[in-house]
């Protein structure tokens, strides 16, 4: 259950830096949004594995 939270949370986040770049083409803004979706996928994978 924690797992599937997990997943939605970064579905959602995902969602809202998406359409941001899409909005605010910047370069640097791009860099930025994936560098944390990157971070934020790292701590998914990492945090919600099993004990």
């Amino acid at each position: 259950m924690n797992r599937i939270m997990a997943l939605i949370a970064f579905a959602v986040l995902a969602g809202f830096v998406g359409i941001l770049v899409i909005k605010v083409p910047s370069p640097d803004l791009i860099a930025v949004a994936l560098l944390t979706l990157g971070l934020a996928a790292y701590d998914l994978a990492t945090s919600s594995g099993r004990k």
